[in-house]
């Protein structure tokens, strides 16, 4: 068998960084689905960006986080927190919100809360932002630019409407199938490119992506915390 060329060598370690952050989404929601599971979470469902996700109150690693410090809904303002990349990315599209957007919270004991986009704003990351006892608001805080910490995209919301709950959101999972969709798309890729890659070096790119792919696989049943793996590769990103 022919020794990898360099260009080979290369192909090879971009193949594993593609696979590191694969990885690291397939725990996200293979670890998410496992905590979720059987578990009546409040839920944020903006449909026209894409958001139909749970709300935990434990780590921002597990999705959208509701501030401890804040209010749940009718108590007064609430304010959640998720990530624009990786890890889910729940808030990647929250710019596109709009002045008289509306959001909806389902809220196990509360019901549905709806909100109407009131105002859209950038801060620096220092901004501190204090819910207020006996609010009707609601905010939605991101990382911005894409990719940065640089500072923080608020979206604030009020309150406009309150009816029973909708059990049929609440107990969906529209994220039950995405660590496997991840490993497939991943799989499906890479053995394609093994296929038109050179003839004398395939064979080094095929078992890398096979080897991958199993460690995928294994992630999906047997899954890790996502931040022990975006915590060793951070530094990929410029730190960020």
């Amino acid at each position: 068998m022919k020794k990898p060329s360099i260009t080979t060598i290369i192909v090879i370690i971009c193949i594993l960084i593609i696979g590191l952050y694969a990885m690291g989404e397939v725990n996200y929601f293979s670890s998410k689905i496992t905590v979720e599971r059987n578990v009546d979470s409040p839920v944020i469902y903006i449909p026209s960006i894409g958001v139909n996700e749970k709300i935990n109150n434990v780590s921002l690693s597990q999705g959208v986080l509701h501030e401890l410090n804040s209010y749940k809904p009718t108590q007064g303002d609430t304010l959640l927190f998720g990530h624009r990349t990786l890890q889910g990315s729940p808030f990647l599209r929250l710019n596109e919100l709009k002045v008289g957007d509306t959001l909806t919270l389902e809220w196990p004991g509360i019901g549905e809360l709806s909100y109407k986009v009131i105002n859209s704003k950038i801060v620096p990351a220092t901004y501190e932002l204090n819910a207020q006892e006996g609010g009707d608001k609601l905010y939605l805080i991101t990382c911005d630019p894409i990719g940065s910490t640089e500072n923080r995209l608020i979206v604030e919301g009020e309150l406009t409407a309150t009816n029973p709950i909708n059990n049929e959101i609440v107990q969906n999972n529209p994220q039950e199938s995405n660590a496997i969709i991840i490993t497939a798309i991943f799989l499906v890729v890479g053995l394609i490119f093994s296929f038109i890659y050179p003839k004398d070096n395939r064979v080094y790119i095929l078992a890398t992506v096979l080897i991958v792919t199993a460690v995928l696989l294994f992630c999906c049943v047997n899954p890790i915390p996502s931040e022990l793996i975006y915590n060793k590769i951070i530094w990929l990103n410029g730190g960020i």
